[in-house]
């Protein structure tokens, strides 16, 4: 198998960070070549079908200057990745696993990138990508070299984020019931996994996931923000499980511990109980 990555997994996790500003290089052909090649290998754990486009401001023809509108939020970027989802069961948590995927393989290049939901013109996407009628595009991020300083409103929007800040392990993960929380030195050799799903970005960084441990199994649930995602027509915070998941899966497979993704039907008993969404299981080899 191809090695994509030429640095540690948890190294890139731990140094990447959502960027706005970019450098007004235009990526080289063969850089986008590689995004395209791995993008075209990601298999994400669900049935639905993702399309991720890579493509280029100036393919655009809507507005002034043929430029992306991202309503001021994103400045000097130059090629965007789309995110295209269909309206199968679990289409999100596929979208998010498979495009953090890339965007992680993006950073091990040296580029920056920002999960964009509801800031910027599906519009203009949507004609370029030839999105079918069974798909749609909830997510699109800027990918680039970072520029050298930061906008003011990029560090006032990373402030009023919160985005140096996650929850603690006790808000997170549980062992047995929800009421035993699992430190980082008792998860033992899937720590580090559940660390760099501690870190994962989340919309508006409010980190939904909830992970509980029961013996060689870990069921991921989504704890909702009540009306977060009900403007959008799709739940945002879906893509936020599918992000953490691939992070816990990447980290997983670099320490050679196998394991796989299943959904057990048996699960969503525990909604009812516990205000928690019921999403998938990791079942360790």
């Amino acid at each position: 198998m191809k090695q994509y990555f030429a640095r540690p997994i948890t190294d890139i996790i731990k140094s990447r960070h959502s960027v706005r500003t970019y450098d007004s290089e235009i990526l080289k052909l063969d850089v986008k070549d590689k995004l395209r090649e791995y993008a075209a290998q990601i298999k994400g754990p669900f049935d639905s079908e993702v399309r991720l486009e890579v493509v280029d401001s100036n393919d655009f023809t809507e507005g002034k200057g043929n430029k992306i509108g991202t309503y001021g939020v994103i400045k000097g970027a130059q090629t965007f990745i789309a995110g295209i989802a269909d309206n199968k069961e679990k289409n999100m948590e596929q979208l998010g696993y498979c495009m953090e995927k890339l965007l992680l393989y993006a950073a091990s290049l040296g580029l920056g990138s920002c999960w964009l939901g509801g800031t910027f013109k599906r519009s203009q996407f949507a004609d370029l990508v030839s999105l079918k009628e069974d798909e749609f595009i909830p997510a699109v991020t800027p990918i680039g070299y970072p520029a050298e300083k930061r906008g003011l409103l990029e560090a006032m929007m990373r402030k009023a984020a919160g985005s140096d800040h996650r929850k603690p392990w006790n808000e997170l993960f549980f062992e047995n019931s929800f009421d035993n929380a699992i430190t980082q030195e008792a998860a033992g050799q899937y720590g580090s996994a559940l660390e760099m799903l501690r870190l994962a970005p989340s919309a508006s960084n409010k980190q939904p996931w909830r992970v509980l441990k029961q013996g060689s199994e870990y069921h991921f649930f989504l704890k909702q923000t009540k009306g977060y995602s009900n403007a959008m027509g799709f739940n945002m915070q879906k893509i936020d499980m599918g992000i953490g998941m691939c992070h816990f899966e990447m980290t997983a497979f670099e320490a050679e511990l196998k394991g796989s993704w299943m959904v057990n039907p048996q699960l969503p008993l525990i909604n009812q109980v516990q205000d928690v969404e019921y999403i998938a299981t990791w079942v360790m080899e």
